[in-house]
């Protein structure tokens, strides 16, 4: 791997990690990303040149807090921040220039790292922010998603996604939020938006909404990762075991949902041999603990036990469908939303036929739900060809391949229209 395809690599990872812990470091989030942008421009010019460091994401820390340094000094603002990371790195090493290709200087701390990306969450998930900002700006900064990526996870137009995070940046900077994780007692009113971003990173990571790949396993991943570490900080909340539940219960699939070439597999087409059964232990017993603390499954917790009903069916026609049919009804009237109708009206097929679940998806249709996105069409399109009506199915998945921003998704679009002939 060259050196600026290592750099990119190493971003697409490693971004989130390193601005949240400049951000501690400088306790200035808008710094704290100007910092990592220069280290990475200063990657891009380096590595090329003189090879990858062993630690590169270690080598991105340490040119960001030594920019730091340059920055606060520049501001002759010699102050308690300026103090904590000159005796971190050392005069000698702030001022020796450019960083070697090494990571002895500064140790990469997986754990301490770890905790800055929580940290950084919470912190961008402050009251003084509403629901749709903080889940937007966390989005943004701490999953590494992009504007158009929020958007269609919000169903809104991208500048309305922009105008919030612009808004969010503004109100913490003049609030001088503190850039730690806040203590237990006002962790719960933040608990939900935290819970949100992690539920819509694994979201874009496990079905991803634009690009060439239909699932991106660094962000999947790291959802799962952040979920784990959610678990241990508040062991007692029903929701977050729910939450890793669902996302060990739907990653437990990954292995089968594509094909040697990267294509994607539906579900019926499947080989649940492939699926990760150690994933799925994990998950149930996740779903086990929520369903303990005997206060009723939440949002997360009825899609978590949607997802076991696939995960313990020998098949889809073994599958429980009236089981999952009656869940989505429980998860709609908690959470309403069009999403969760529209995967009604897919449980409503199996288990009672097309013809039931086309006047669910007509309803939703005929509201101007899900207008823009392509799940809609692609549902409708597949009912009608269910039902025999070619050419309105051919119509509604031409629609949803025109509206379809995955590469492979919308191939799979196609390979149905071929079909029909």
């Amino acid at each position: 791997m060259g050196g600026r395809e290592a750099v990119a690599a190493v971003w697409r990872i490693e971004s989130a990690r390193i601005v949240g812990a400049l951000a501690r470091y400088t306790g200035d989030f808008a710094l704290a990303e100007d910092l990592a942008q220069e280290a990475l421009a200063e990657a891009l010019v380096n590595w090329p040149r003189e090879g990858v460091p062993r630690n590169p994401a270690g080598w991105l820390l340490t040119v960001g807090r030594r920019r730091a340094i340059d920055t606060f000094r520049r501001r002759s603002a010699l102050d308690e921040r300026y103090a904590v990371l000159a005796q971190e790195l050392g005069e000698g090493g702030a001022a020796s220039g450019r960083p070697q290709a090494d990571d002895g200087d500064v140790p990469w701390d997986p754990d301490q790292i770890d905790d800055d990306v929580l940290a950084l969450m919470f912190v961008s998930c402050h009251p003084v922010l509403s629901r749709e900002a903080r889940v937007a700006l966390t989005l943004r900064v701490v999953g590494g998603l992009t504007s158009d990526e929020i958007a269609r996870a919000f169903l809104v137009p991208t500048a309305t996604v922009q105008a919030r995070i612009t808004r969010a940046k503004k109100t913490l900077g003049a609030a001088k939020v503190p850039f730690a994780v806040p203590p237990a007692s006002e962790r719960a009113e933040r608990l939900g938006s935290v819970l949100s971003v992690l539920y819509l990173i694994f979201t874009e990571g496990s079905s991803a909404s634009s690009g060439d790949e239909l699932i991106r396993f660094d962000l999947a991943g790291e959802a799962q990762r952040l979920a784990r570490v959610l678990t241990r900080l508040v062991p007692d909340e029903p929701e977050v075991h729910s939450l890793l539940a669902l996302l060990e219960l739907t990653a437990a699939r990954f292995p089968a949902r594509t094909g040697p070439d990267g294509e994607p597999v539906l579900l019926e087409h499947q080989d649940r041999r492939r699926w990760d059964q150690a994933a799925i232990r994990r998950g149930r017993a996740a779903l086990a603990r929520a369903e303990r603390a005997g206060r009723g499954l939440g949002a997360y917790g009825l899609q978590a036990a949607i997802a076991e009903c696939h995960a313990v069916a020998p098949s889809v026609e073994e599958t429980d469908w009236d089981r999952v049919v009656l869940l989505y009804e429980a998860l709609g009237r908690l959470a309403p939303s069009p999403v969760v109708d529209l995967n009604r009206a897919v449980a409503v097929a199996m288990a009672s036929g097309p013809a039931a679940a086309l006047s669910i998806v007509d309803e939703l249709a005929a509201s101007g739900a899900l207008a823009g996105s392509q799940l809609l069409p692609t549902v409708r399109g597949e009912l009608l060809t269910r039902l025999g009506r070619t050419d309105e199915a051919r119509a509604e998945l031409e629609l949803a391949a025109s509206l379809c921003g995955n590469e492979r998704e919308r191939a799979v679009l196609e390979r149905k229209l071929a079909d029909l002939g």
